[in-house]
């Protein structure tokens, strides 16, 4: 499949004989939800990020991605035409029930942009994911202009609260996630299925807490023996690197993992049985389903941030095999 792309203006011709289904990523972050479709077999297009670190970490990782540093709110649907699939995670703050919910009066709000790139490029699927409270009801009149909006577009909506823990992530990390898809795929498609049993934080990060000779690590693992809460990743405003509030670090230290703050280091070999860790972020990442080998460019607190704010690539993974599929029965 041959993308021809007239630079500089990002127009891009897409041609018959595709081998894979090409997705637009929009809003893409430190890379979760475009690395889940890659391995689901998509082939992306575009990568559209405003942050230019989050951008680094991108093309340090796919050096072959098109990644573009641009706002959304400039991006023209129509030079996107024929695409497949258009992703994306648009900003959460709006919705979070962290935040004051200020919804479509959030200035943060990109769901208008994204349905119009959506309308002018009319890919076959959509895919769209944000926090749970976005599910509340306080947002159902959003959330039905939002299906009215793409019901007259021709898609069939799907909508659900996914939990990252059911696909192998240890973490309980709830998202909005809504599917999509033009009427002659509709009918082909269902949501993943679950995975049979849940991956504990102790047995995830154990090889991790060894690493620099602490010799507790198996007792320490046997104390995390459970997911872990929710990572947070902090907004542009607000959060720094720690794993939450008050009461999100209360629910880690139940795991024996201290939330305030994120360390540099491994535990070291001098540390007693009855030492605390905190995470460094290597782990965080592995709790958020990344791959060791995905770099997060830029100092701890960016690195932490991009990782507390994506889609558990395991998630967007599972997704995008269901999406996938119903475009090709």
């Amino acid at each position: 499949m041959t993308v021809i792309l007239a630079e500089p203006t990002h127009q891009y011709v897409l041609k018959r004989g595709y081998r894979k289904p090409i997705v637009l990523e929009l809003c893409a972050g430190g890379g979760g939800q475009a690395l889940g479709l890659e391995l689901a077999g998509f082939e992306p297009i575009a990568v559209v990020e405003i942050d230019p670190r989050f951008c680094e970490t991108l093309r340090f990782n796919r050096p072959y991605w098109n990644v573009i540093k641009q706002d959304i709110k400039t991006l023209s649907g129509g030079d996107f035409a024929g695409v497949d699939l258009i992703a994306g995670g648009v900003p959460c703050p709006p919705f979070s029930f962290a935040g004051k919910q200020l919804g479509e009066k959030d200035e943060r709000d990109l769901f208008p942009t994204a349905l119009r790139i959506i309308d002018e490029a009319r890919p076959r699927a959509v895919l769209l994911e944000n926090v749970p409270g976005f599910m509340s009801a306080k947002f159902v009149e959003y959330r039905n202009k939002l299906q009215s909006r793409l019901e007259k577009m021709g898609y069939k909506i799907f909508m659900t609260i996914l939990n990252a823990s059911d696909f192998g992530v240890p973490q309980l990390r709830p998202r909005f996630v809504l599917v999509g898809l033009q009427k002659k795929y509709a009918e082909n498609f269902s949501w993943p299925e679950k995975k049979i049993g849940k991956k504990t934080v102790g047995e995830t990060l154990k090889d991790l807490m060894v690493k620099n000779g602490w010799k507790h690590a198996e007792s320490w693992a046997e104390k995390a023996a459970d997911i872990g809460p929710t990572i947070v990743g902090g907004s542009v405003k607000h959060g720094g690197p720690d794993l939450g509030p008050t009461r999100t670090r209360a629910q880690w230290l139940k795991l024996s993992v201290n939330g305030i703050g994120i360390a540099d280091e491994a535990p070291s070999a001098k540390e007693s049985k009855n030492h605390i860790p905190k995470i460094t972020v290597k782990m965080a990442a592995r709790i958020q389903g990344f791959p060791d080998w995905w770099h997060f460019v830029g100092p701890k607190t960016t690195a932490y941030k991009q990782i507390g704010n994506a889609f558990p690539p395991p998630v967007a993974h599972a997704v995008g095999l269901a999406i996938k599929k119903a475009l090709e029965s």
